[in-house]
């Protein structure tokens, strides 16, 4: 059984959208994939102050084995990979529009450069 990890910064279950970067997340969702069925818990992030490794712990210590983000640092994945969790960057939308991806395996681990706040075009 796969269970994901993802940052969000809405708590709507299965139509919460994806945090811009991860460690700022103000939720966190993990979903419990088996088979074409899914699960899908929310919960308050509760590492907004963290030091490296905290949350790919945290994320370790709940099972999750496929961390799908939008930025990330690459300290981060260096954490993850070592704790043997994947990580695919560069994702955009909701847990539900997330996980139909990864159902029909197409998420892709793509480089994303996290927009900074104050950053105007």
């Amino acid at each position: 059984m796969k269970k994901l990890g993802i940052p969000l910064i809405t708590n709507e279950g299965e139509n919460s959208v994806i945090s811009e970067h991860f460690g700022h997340a103000p939720y966190f969702g993990f979903v419990k994939i088996d088979g074409s069925n899914y699960e899908v818990e929310v919960i308050k992030n509760p590492m907004e102050e963290h030091g490296p490794g905290d949350i790919p712990n945290y994320m370790k210590e709940n099972d999750v084995n496929v961390m799908i983000v939008r930025g990330i640092g690459g300290r981060a994945i260096d954490f993850f990979n070592s704790l043997g969790i994947e990580v695919y960057r560069g994702a955009a939308g909701t847990i539900k529009d997330l996980v139909n991806a990864y159902l029909k395996d197409e998420i892709e681990d793509k480089e994303y450069e996290v927009k900074e706040k104050h950053h105007h075009h």
